[in-house]
């Protein structure tokens, strides 16, 4: 399933959830038998039934912090939208980010943030190929100049979400796992979002292991794909972690029979980056810009949980690729027949 027309699904407008469910672990769940294609409709509670003692969910405990700036250029005062991607140099300041609308940004150009205009940036480059490079100008220590920052930022749901409404306080805690403990997404790995501290309690008493590691979930989960030819199509890079312990984790449970779940798209990206060519973990520190579509040959997770994602998108791309395109094609019909909620927000898929 090499084009990217054969991920085309037209999922109505009003299943897109605006709005989490109140309580994180009652959304729905469709279960989707890899084997039979044989599908269930539980809440995502349920997930515990389907796991034993011993069985393994790897979670992505990347932390999302707050990206979007609003701010005006000197002279003009026109309106500029920042999204920080990443720091590239504490010390001095230099953050890489996208500025809407880029084409009047010039090197050079200061940048005013905050009421009181009490944050200023200036564009140094804007050669780079994902935007610019600004240059904050701050007289204080980091802390307080991160600090300073991120009071100014807002949460950094996507552009298509935030055209159907407002960005509102409460999504700085609704956008962010419970787990979340390193700081570095922009995006957050949503999968992840359904699961309560009532479930994770649930998990641990069943004798499910818990296990973490770190993907800094980039703006590349929400980029258009813009060829047919999906084997054409390059990702940008995203930093992970890897560490000694998961590898133990996971190694342990395969070697036993043991189940390893894969808790979102970003998890499975990253255990296939840093599995060995003997389908066995290994550590890992660096970047990865995998992409997989369908057919893929897994060699870690067993089961995975996804949420329902954007038509053409990568992530439903991946979906398919361990789940089976047909399978994962008649999951989504039926969740658009009976009605399932769809996006950042909405509900889940658990393949097994």
């Amino acid at each position: 399933m090499t084009k990217l027309s054969q991920f085309r699904i037209k999922i109505p407008n009003e299943l897109v959830a605006l709005h989490p469910v109140q309580h994180r672990d009652e959304a729905r769940l469709l279960v989707v038998h890899k084997d039979s294609g044989n599908i269930e409709h539980r809440v995502f509670k349920d997930v515990v039934d389907y796991f034993s003692d011993g069985d393994v969910f790897v979670f992505n405990d990347t932390k999302v912090f707050p990206a979007r700036l609003c701010g005006n250029k000197e002279k003009t005062n026109a309106f500029i939208q920042v999204f920080l991607l990443r720091e590239l140099n504490p010390d001095l300041r230099l953050w890489d980010v996208l500025v809407d609308p880029a084409r009047k940004i010039r090197i050079g150009n200061k940048l005013y943030f905050g009421e009181d205009n009490s944050m200023v940036a200036e564009v140094i480059d804007n050669t780079t190929s994902r935007g610019r490079t600004l240059r904050f100008l701050y007289d204080g220590d980091h802390e307080n100049f991160k600090r300073d920052l991120y009071d100014l930022g807002k949460t950094p749901l996507p552009d298509d979400f935030i055209k159907l409404r407002d960005i509102q306080p409460e999504d700085a805690e609704n956008y962010q796992t419970i787990y979340a403990k390193k700081e570095g997404a922009v995006v957050a790995p949503a999968s992840g979002l359904h699961f309560s501290r009532e479930l994770m309690l649930r998990l641990q008493i069943k004798g499910i292991v818990p296990s973490y590691l770190t993907l800094h979930c980039g703006l590349c989960n929400c980029a258009d794909i813009d060829v047919e030819d999906l084997t054409k199509y390059k990702m940008d890079s995203e930093q992970m972690f890897v560490s000694e312990e998961l590898v133990k984790t996971v190694n342990t449970a395969k070697n036993d029979g043991s189940k390893v779940c894969a808790v979102g798209t970003s998890v499975m990206r990253a255990l296939e980056t840093a599995v060995c060519t003997n389908g066995m973990l290994k550590p890992y520190d660096g970047w990865t810009n995998k992409f997989i579509f369908p057919p893929y040959d897994f060699s870690v997770a067993t089961s995975m949980i996804a949420n329902f994602y954007s038509s053409e998108s990568q992530l439903l791309m991946m979906t398919a690729a361990f789940g089976g395109y047909e399978n994962i094609m008649n999951a989504y019909h039926e969740a658009i027949k009976e009605k399932y909620r769809f996006g950042i927000y909405g509900d889940a898929i658990l393949i097994i």
